[in-house]
């Protein structure tokens, strides 16, 4: 079997994506929704006895920016995942040798936080009083029932695009040199800033997910 197969790599894909999911569903029909809003508002008391609760006054900063937090919003959707896994679609076909661990990297960090969503299912900022829902603000629907089949909804920590910025801006800022490797390096904070000013992740989420990507990285060099 070839060390690039196609065949291969998809079925790592659907299989972690499928354990993503199945979580999900586990977590839904056990009152994961109630679970969820519970652990979240815990989540914010735990960052004001410690000082971390900063992100009200951030979103209300980004606010003031409504062209930009709209572009924020639609990076947060897609382009954060869509980067991450169009790198690791293009390491693949130009067959780069550090192609495979760096998709471990990624697997890696995406399996690690499962556990996490199964057992601590946490509703985002976005879902809670004081907050605003720029992604409903932009006309998308995220509750619709058909999207709901296809993420979780109440898996707000660790935070995933945090942990992926991690991984794809440490590998693509090690490749790179000059200007370019400081902006692969200013990557993963950018996507932290995102995250919270659309609400849709909390400080200590963002702590978490930087974490997990580290991590990940450092499992798989």
């Amino acid at each position: 079997m070839s060390r690039f197969s196609a065949r291969r790599e998809l079925a790592i894909g659907l299989g972690v994506y499928g354990l993503y999911l199945a979580g999900s569903r586990w977590s839904l029909k056990r009152d994961g929704r109630t679970r969820a809003r519970r652990n979240a508002e815990r989540l914010v008391a735990l960052e004001e006895r410690t000082g971390l609760h900063i992100e009200p006054a951030v979103q209300r900063l980004a606010l003031r920016f409504p062209r930009a937090l709209h572009v924020a919003t639609a990076g947060y959707a897609a382009g954060n995942v869509t980067l991450s896994a169009g790198w690791l679609v293009l390491a693949f076909r130009r067959r780069d040798p550090d192609y495979h661990r760096e998709r471990r990297a990624a697997v890696v960090a995406y399996l690690g936080a499962l556990p996490v969503f199964a057992l601590l299912p946490t509703a985002p900022p976005r879902t809670l009083d004081g907050f605003v829902d720029t992604i409903a603000s932009s006309g998308i629907d995220i509750e619709h029932p058909l999207l709901l089949r296809f993420y979780n909804p109440i898996a707000a920590v660790p935070s995933l695009h945090c942990a992926f910025a991690v991984v794809t801006g440490s590998t693509l800022a090690d490749r790179n040199r000059g200007v370019r490797r400081l902006l692969w390096r200013g990557y993963a904070p950018l996507v932290a800033l995102v995250v919270v000013a659309t609400g849709n992740h909390y400080t200590l989420d963002v702590l978490s997910g930087v974490a997990l990507g580290r991590l990940a990285r450092a499992l798989t060099e």
